[in-house]
């Protein structure tokens, strides 16, 4: 008996700090003018914003299908996490893709295929060959850029012990060269944003010596100007104040707590003459292979670019040109450039390769995709499409346990990827996760190598335009070099 007083006592006691809660709550809503759902449905109108919040939660985990998610759906990310994790990814019964709806891509397999059982990647090209010190990658498929303040400490240093155990490239992202980066020892591409972040003076202009000290390091391959990425062309990268501890502050020559704007151009830099004068710059102070990151719009620039490196002679041209698609990721970027700005990589990447094969520099420039590429059939497509290497950012955090909470600019992801918390960084291991990477690099190769054989070539870099084909609108489909036939060279770029 005297137990079950206690309890009646204590819910009753429980039951009147509630209605107290539920009254004080009543007066507050009732009496305020900010919100009119609160206003006229006093307690019960905040229940909107919970359910509001757990909405996303909900649709990721109980009513939204295997390919109905964005901007990944379920069966991308499960494909990256069973391949990251060495364990069975194949599919059974059928397939869950619409495999008929307009825009998919189909790849021809030969009624012959190849009997080749490797799935080497053939041929090693060279990049920047008239460099000081040219870079001959060993894998297709490397790792876009991600910054250290983007991303935590324990994830840049998983990705670049990752990226050396899978022999591919790491893009340092815009925001400088730190520690981590290093001490994997991973080649490296170091990424020159708009605000110069690593390589500035104290006036943010870029500075010969600064560029000198990151070229001397080893593992610095390449040199990449970013003039533009998919989720904000024409913006420059955002870094939240909250984000900004000092370790990164003292990295990008910046202040503490404060939002990192870059500026929405290169201030330097506002015509095709500035921009090769600048990659020349760059190439004869570091030695290394240098090129450009940006987003097709417009596209008549590029033509003039071409048309500008032969006035001035082979050797002037980018090294390579990276390609980012419209709808690219990012930590933080504003809703409209993200929603509608930039044309897509599906329409992008031929373009691209297109004008370089009109004026004869295909071979002088090489091209690399981004945007969206996480499973076999995209980086695959892209190789069709006249890409040279693939890069990938958000596969890659995939690959790190990314559950696509999308809280990157909150600095409160649940996986410790992207926020400097470090009660939230304690369930990230580098060294566990570095594991993860080399075997997502690894299955994307040997998924590249089936997709080639199955087609009847030898080696994913022997794929061209007329081995996928795209379904049109009448569900029938045809080749993409009949969307993008391959042009020659104009007769006044040709060489020989």
């Amino acid at each position: 008996m005297t137990t079950l007083y206690l309890l009646s006592n204590l819910f009753a006691f429980a039951l009147g700090v509630l209605v107290l809660v539920a009254a004080i709550l009543f007066v507050i809503d009732i009496s305020q003018t900010r919100d009119a759902v609160r206003k006229n449905y006093p307690v019960v109108g905040r229940f909107r914003y919970l359910f509001s919040s757990l909405g996303e939660f909900f649709r990721q985990y109980f009513f939204a299908m295997d390919r109905e998610e964005m901007p990944f759906n379920r069966a991308q990310r499960e494909w990256i996490y069973k391949s990251s994790e060495g364990v069975d990814n194949t599919v059974a019964f059928g397939s869950t893709k619409s495999l008929n709806a307009t825009g998919s891509f189909i790849f021809a397999n030969a009624a012959f295929p190849s009997l080749d059982t490797h799935t080497s990647e053939c041929t090693i090209l060279t990049i920047g060959s008239g460099a000081r010190t040219p870079y001959r990658p060993n894998s297709i498929f490397n790792i876009s850029g991600m910054s250290y303040g983007a991303l935590s400490r324990p994830a840049i240093r998983a990705l670049s012990k990752g990226a050396k155990l899978a022999n591919c490239w790491y893009n340092t992202g815009e925001g400088g060269l730190s520690e981590m980066h290093l001490e994997g020892g991973c080649d490296l591409v170091f990424q020159i944003g708009t605000a110069k972040y690593g390589v500035r003076d104290e006036d943010g202009k870029l500075s010969d010596d600064k560029l000198r000290e990151v070229a001397a390091h080893e593992n610095v391959r390449m040199f990449e100007l970013k003039l533009a990425q998919g989720a904000k062309p024409g913006k420059g990268g955002m870094l939240p104040g909250v984000k900004v501890s000092k370790e990164i502050a003292k990295i990008r020559g910046i202040r503490v707590g404060e939002d990192s704007i870059s500026p929405n151009r290169h201030p330097e830099i506002d015509s095709v003459q500035s921009l090769l004068d600048m990659l020349s710059h760059i190439r004869e102070v570091t030695g290394k292979p240098v090129g450009f990151k940006t987003v097709l719009g417009a596209k008549q620039w590029l033509e003039e670019l071409c048309e500008e490196i032969h006035k001035r002679g082979l050797e002037s041209a980018p090294d390579f040109i990276t390609i980012d698609s419209g709808d690219g990721g990012t930590g933080a970027a504003p809703m409209p450039l993200m929603d509608n700005v930039g044309v897509l990589l599906f329409e992008a990447l031929p373009t691209v390769v297109d004008i370089l094969s009109e004026y004869g520099l295909r071979e002088r420039v090489r091209v690399v995709s981004s945007g969206k590429l996480v499973n076999p059939a995209d980086v695959a497509w892209a190789i069709c499409a006249g890409a040279d290497f693939v890069v990938s950012a958000r596969g890659f955090m995939f690959a790190l346990g990314c559950i696509q909470a999308m809280k990157c600019n909150k600095n409160t992801c649940p996986t410790g990827i992207t926020t400097h918390n470090k009660r939230l960084q304690k369930g990230l291991n580098p060294t566990k996760k570095s594991i993860r990477v080399k075997q997502f690099v690894e299955r994307m190769r040997y998924g590249l190598g089936l997709i080639a054989h199955s087609c009847g070539v030898s080696c994913p870099r022997d794929l061209d335009r007329h081995h996928v084909r795209i379904v049109q609108n009448n569900g029938l489909s045809v080749h993409l070099d009949e969307f993008f036939p391959d042009l020659e060279v104009k007769a006044e770029y040709r060489t020989g």
